[in-house]
């Protein structure tokens, strides 16, 4: 015996009411750090861990095109290194654009420890280029903890380099998540 339409469409319905959560009311919350990173160095925070294929010994090229570093920087409330410490920005850049030797795609874990924030974290994706000045964004596309479901985006900006190995990224999130 075949179902009919309308007990099709129950079925769906049930379903898809079981599987909703609460009453769909989200926060939005906006969190502002600064990204504390050392290039090189005995405490580089940076790593290169592929050349770019096109750059090979011996080659004419020196494209950056596919080449993949990874980060663990510090995450802390202020510009100076000394301010409070907030957690680790965590990740994968790689230059992933033909053209623009500066841009590069990028997906980063922000693992807070500490604070209201402890043991949650926020994972962002996107394409920067680190060269055109300005804001960078990318979107957030997921966390955990209390940021479980998290959506939204992310602005980053240079603030500036310390001293000749270091560099300090203000960031701006905005998140929404389900209530």
């Amino acid at each position: 015996m075949m179902p009919t339409p309308t007990t099709i469409i129950s079925c769906l319905l049930a379903f898809l009411a079981a599987a909703s959560t609460g009453d769909g009311a989200t926060t939005t919350t906006h969190l502002h750090f600064y990204i504390h990173e050392t290039f090189s160095g005995d405490n580089a925070t940076t790593a290169s861990l592929a050349p770019s294929p096109l750059a090979v010994a011996g080659s004419n090229s020196s494209s950056s095109f596919g080449s993949v570093g990874a980060l663990d920087d510090e995450l802390r409330e202020g510009s100076d290194s000394a301010s409070r410490y907030l957690g680790r920005v965590e990740g994968l850049v790689v230059q992933a654009d033909l053209g623009n030797p500066a841009a590069a795609w990028t997906l980063l874990t922000l693992a807070f420890a500490g604070g209201d924030y402890n043991g949650s974290t926020l994972v962002l994706d996107g394409r920067v280029d680190f060269g055109a000045g300005g804001d960078m964004e990318r979107a957030v596309v997921g966390g955990t903890g209390r940021f479980r479901r998290a959506r939204g985006y992310s602005l980053m900006t240079k603030f500036g380099n310390p001293t000749p190995n270091t560099g300090v990224f203000e960031m701006d999130v905005y998140v929404t998540t389900m209530a």
